[in-house]
């Protein structure tokens, strides 16, 4: 769940292996979790609820694995205490990098984070040095690789839906929204009978970073992948150009 969508991204998400799947399963268990004992179990009255129950979806996440995690976090005293930390930095050439983790224990991440990015060419900074450089946007991603969707169609369904921007790249739509516009846009175009290869707030990098020495490119994708493995972290959003 790294960076921004990307056809790549979503091709590389489809061929995962079982145990990757099963990782990426564990990880969005842990957010609902988070959520519900901050919001509550009902999605109605939980807009985040409801926001990761369709991201759960969109990674293909089993409906009665979501309907477990929901009511083991539900039941009292379940589970650990997590806290939401969100850790910025700079990789290989400038790259700018956020992480967003889920802890029980804040002392082991962040020894993580700074051996990482240490490690690969980087330095982690401190918070707000590299998150004005991204817009925080719901991102939805249609798969068209069937053909089956017309691309102007889609647009127009977007837009009516209150999307603000529409893009086409190879196979993949790509819609954009205000953040708070976010669950109302998706809610309507879900609707319309859209299905979705990928539906959460992201963090949208306002520029792109282009790398061309191999060491770099080693060393950002060598990063990138140790984080996203990490089981603390949730979401790897950064600026450079795949």
């Amino acid at each position: 769940m790294s960076g921004h969508s990307k056809w790549n991204n979503i091709k590389n998400k489809k061929e995962k292996s079982d145990a990757q799947r099963a990782k990426i399963f564990t990880k969005i268990g842990r957010e609902l979790a988070v959520i519900v004992r901050q919001g509550g179990p009902n999605p109605d009255s939980n807009g985040r609820l409801r926001d990761a129950i369709a991201k759960a979806r969109a990674n293909n996440m089993p409906n009665d694995n979501i309907n477990r995690c929901i009511a083991k976090a539900a039941g009292e005293g379940s589970g650990d205490d997590y806290e939401e930390i969100t850790y910025e930095g700079y990789g290989p050439s400038g790259v700018a990098l956020i992480v967003e983790t889920l802890t029980n224990n804040r002392n082991r991440t962040a020894g993580d984070m700074r051996h990482y990015f240490d490690k690969y060419g980087g330095n982690l900074g401190t918070n707000g040095c590299v998150s004005y450089m991204f817009d925080q946007k719901g991102v939805i991603v249609i798969d068209n690789s069937e053909g089956e969707l017309d691309e102007d169609d889609v647009m127009m369904d977007a837009l009516d839906c209150g999307a603000e921007d529409f893009s086409a790249d190879e196979d993949v739509f790509e819609i954009l929204t205000d953040p708070d516009a976010f669950s109302s846009v998706r809610e309507a175009l879900e609707a319309k009978g859209y299905t979705f290869a990928t539906a959460e707030i992201q963090m949208v990098p306002q520029t792109m970073v282009t790398l061309t020495d191999e060491e770099d490119l080693k060393n950002i994708n060598k990063l990138i992948e140790m984080l996203e493995d990490n089981d603390d972290v949730q979401n790897v959003y950064h600026n450079w150009d795949e």
